[in-house]
């Protein structure tokens, strides 16, 4: 497949380019509503795992360990980008901007020790990712966090800001907001920052608890966060009237309602759901890969 190209121009971040085709209503709303906090829209649902749930038990024999609805979710919010790359928008300085990347946020612990250190770190994939490229990046991403002795570079950017002193720290954060607001920050922020990217999710199955609606973050280019709790069982009639046991994936949503419209989130939603619940779909790179708008 073609690997998409496209020149610089003037009006463009780093990380995106200016969306110029846009009705002019889409581009008076961040004007409306300026922060993700004025714009944030939630959504819940239950996914039927059952038979997902088998084909991860199968894929874990065939030497896949590990692998698990982490995984899954990434894999198919990366091809609903492929397929519906509006999704991969973003709002920073009041304009409406499509990622360059696809780059998916996660935050992990080294252990599950109740004190144990807490990191996040962002992983680049391409819109052509099947589960196995999915599997492999990002636990290639996990394992050298945890297995590494010294902090990531996002860890590194923390401890040496926090270092100084709350007054001139509130400043140079009011500076860094005016930078990012004009798209300035430097190449080596951007690679660090948990708050830029196109997607940001949480497993909460691993701590054993139901999913909750996260806050998207203000500062930053995050629009949507994805939380997943851990799997339950419920007992149901089937269609012959019989009782069996399914499996079910509660997740919780949050996203920026500026970046695209209703019936757009809704079709991105229900492929997603559709994905995770057929993860074989995800086995192959998609037949085609859509392009943003210009």
């Amino acid at each position: 497949m073609a690997k998409r190209t496209y020149k610089r121009r003037m009006g463009d971040r780093r990380e995106g380019r200016l969306i110029r085709s846009l009705p002019g209503f889409s581009k008076f709303i961040p004007f409306v509503m300026p922060t993700r906090n004025d714009a944030f829209v939630f959504y819940s649902d239950s996914f039927e795992i059952t038979e997902a749930d088998r084909w991860l038990r199968a894929q874990r024999v065939k030497g896949y360990k590990g692998i698990g609805f982490l995984h899954v979710l990434i894999a198919a919010y990366v091809r609903c980008i492929a397929l519906f790359p509006a999704l991969n928008r973003f709002i920073a300085g009041r304009h409406i901007y499509s990622h360059n990347d696809i780059e998916i946020v996660l935050t992990i612990k080294k252990t599950l020790e109740l004190n144990a250190e807490e990191t996040t770190i962002k992983v680049k994939f391409e819109p052509t990712d099947t589960i196995y490229d999915v599997y492999r990046r990002m636990n290639e991403a996990i394992d050298e966090v945890k297995s590494s002795g010294e902090d990531n570079g996002t860890e590194d950017f923390a401890n040496a800001i926090t270092k100084i002193p709350r007054f001139v720290l509130r400043l140079a954060m009011g500076i860094i907001r005016i930078i990012d607001y004009f798209g300035w920050l430097p190449k080596g922020w951007m690679d660090v920052s948990p708050f830029h990217g196109s997607m940001i999710i949480t497993d909460l199955g691993s701590l054993g608890i139901k999913p909750i609606y996260h806050h998207i973050y203000n500062f930053g280019t995050l629009p949507v966060f994805i939380a997943f709790g851990a799997k339950r069982k419920k007992f149901e009639l089937n269609r012959r009237g019989e009782m069996v046991e399914n499996k079910y994936l509660d997740i919780k949503a949050t996203m920026d309602e500026r970046i695209v419209d209703g019936h757009y989130y809704a079709t991105v939603l229900k492929n997603l759901k559709d994905l995770v619940t057929h993860p074989e779909l995800l086995e192959t790179p998609p037949d085609k890969v859509e392009e943003d708008i210009f």
